[in-house]
């Protein structure tokens, strides 16, 4: 099979990947278009036999370092309120911690897997991942609207944000019900299903929302690869059904260190 029909299947997870490192879809964008460019220059030098998925991470991965470690030396002046604040969190995470994070739990790679990616060994990365976590406990606690029309899973999904620390705006199940819930409340961010109980649309809600006031939104549906078709604007922090509690704790605190990145 030729090298792109490989690299098609696992694209839109890696563009979802990197939105989630970068807190944005643009430079998330940037970053796997820059991987692949590197890729078709060099395609000898792609594989090193852990398999198509792992090897584009890497190569994703030796991109993302070498932009991040020029990407902190900039003039901060002008800067976005929003990217300052973030960047002043960001800086209590290492970049390597945050990436291990997200490739185990958003990504479902192994330990080991995540090593290979990175370039390092199993004990750096069980330990960074450690880091990572105690990291996110110490985040800012927020109150979070979740828009979910099926009962065990908006349960589910109040579970996770309490134990993270946080405590729930409300439950919607409805386009209408999601607005007047969030102008009714201080929430500070929105999990958000797609599709909701009238046949009315979560990304139509959020958008509403973010109208009203720009919270970090997370969208969740069964069809990721739905939504990231390159077609339009996408979410920048999306969420596969059926989820895990790992996968919403990353992307929670993940969002809450960016603005938001709407969805149309």
């Amino acid at each position: 099979m030729p090298l792109g029909e490989e690299l098609r299947g696992h694209l839109p997870y890696l563009r979802r990947y990197a939105r989630a490192l970068t807190g944005s879809q643009q430079h998330g964008d940037n970053f796997v278009h820059t991987t692949l460019e590197v890729i078709v220059a060099a395609p000898d030098e792609f594989s090193v036999g852990n398999g198509t998925r792992i090897d584009l991470y890497r190569n994703f991965h030796r991109i993302w370092e070498s932009a991040y470690i020029d990407d902190g030396e900039g003039d901060d002046d002008g800067e976005d309120p929003f990217v300052l604040a973030a960047n002043r969190r960001l800086a209590q995470i290492t970049p390597l911690g945050r990436q291990i994070l997200l490739l185990t739990a958003l990504e479902g790679f192994s330990v080991d897997e995540a090593a290979i990616i990175t370039g390092t060994d199993q004990l750096t990365v069980e330990t960074l991942l450690a880091e990572a976590v105690a990291d996110l406990d110490r985040e800012s606690r927020t109150s979070v609207l979740i828009i979910e029309d099926e009962p065990l899973i908006a349960m589910e999904l109040e579970q996770i944000v309490r134990e993270l620390g946080h405590s729930v705006a409300g439950v919607a199940t409805t386009h209408a019900d999601a607005v007047a819930a969030f102008e009714a409340t201080d929430a500070g961010l929105v999990l958000a299903d797609i599709q909701l109980a009238d046949g009315s649309s979560g990304i139509d809600a959020v958008q509403d929302i973010l109208a009203i006031a720009p919270v970090p939104a997370i969208f969740i549906t069964a069809f990721p690869e739905r939504l990231l078709t390159g077609g339009r604007v996408e979410p920048t922090f999306l969420i596969s059904k059926p989820f895990r509690e790992n996968t919403v704790r990353a992307a929670i605190s993940q969002s809450l260190l960016f603005t938001p990145q709407l969805a149309v």
